[in-house]
């Protein structure tokens, strides 16, 4: 489906090896959405009273001025808050959140502490169910699975609204629009000359079979590059190559590894901020 971040981390290690292969031109977002997407939180099946609270709150964060406030603390020039995880006790009223901290500025990591769109929300839900918070962090594909599966009540992800997804969670409303684009390599000039989605698959129509795209494991982008029919993704003529964070996709590329990654529109230019910032 960072050193700014926990994504930075990785840049900053791969600093070095960029340095040593003489990769230096940066990265390059094409700036064309190429999908609709809705993102919305997945709530456990056994708690309806838990997804309607849900709902309520994002009408009321949304009503009150909060979820802008959130968002223009990682899209504008706010502030990102830390949120803490308390440890699971079973003995204690705690909401258990569903994440996969590698999807800057919806969920990432400094140190111990998570940040994001969706960690400040969890925090602030935390709150007004009156519970402790615990933010279980695994890979995207396991989110989902995680709340099905009873070991959390809630996913909170940069989650795509989906209809497979739906036989573990119940979704709750939407509260972000989002889409995917293309990251490739600042020197890199086929999408140059591209002016809408449509112009844009045409470049990923021409590519050879023996192009490798670097996706992150289980998101949309894997979805729009191998072909969906529930979505309507016809797919490409191309090799698709798994990841379990964006960043690392990106770093692959650098390395001359892959030709470009697909990944969400708000991670797309958060990661190429942050490898453009290693230059």
């Amino acid at each position: 489906m960072k050193k700014f971040t926990a994504l930075l981390i990785i840049v900053a290690m791969m600093a070095v090896v960029l340095s040593g292969c003489g990769e230096s031109s940066g990265v390059k977002v094409i700036n064309i959405p190429l999908t609709q997407e809705e993102y919305a939180f997945g709530v456990n099946k056994d708690q309806p009273e838990l997804l309607e609270k849900v709902n309520e709150f994002i009408a009321k964060i949304k009503a009150d001025g909060t979820f802008d406030k959130i968002l223009n603390n990682h899209f504008g020039d706010g502030e990102p808050v830390p949120v803490t995880s308390a440890e699971l006790d079973e003995s204690k009223d705690q909401l258990i959140v569903a994440t996969n901290a590698a999807f800057e500025p919806f969920e990432y990591m400094k140190g111990d502490k998570y940040y994001g769109v969706d960690m400040e929300i969890a925090q602030l839900l935390a709150e007004y169910l009156g519970k402790e918070l615990v933010i279980s962090n695994m890979d995207f594909d396991a989110v989902c699975l995680s709340v099905g599966q009873g070991k959390a009540d809630i996913a909170m992800a940069g989650l795509t609204i989906k209809e497979e997804r739906k036989q573990y969670v119940n979704f709750s409303d939407k509260y972000y629009d989002a889409a995917q684009m293309i990251i490739v390599k600042a020197s890199d000039k086929r999408f140059d000359n591209c002016k809408t989605a449509e112009d844009v698959e045409n470049v990923m129509n021409n590519l050879k079979p023996t192009t490798q795209v670097g996706v992150q494991n289980g998101t949309t982008g894997q979805l729009y590059v191998e072909g969906d029919e529930e979505w309507g993704f016809t797919g490409y003529d191309v090799k698709c190559v798994g990841y379990k964070a964006g960043s690392l996709a990106v770093q692959d590329m650098l390395n001359g590894n892959i030709e470009l990654v697909v990944i969400d529109e708000a991670p797309a230019h958060k990661i190429a901020e942050a490898f453009n910032a290693m230059k």
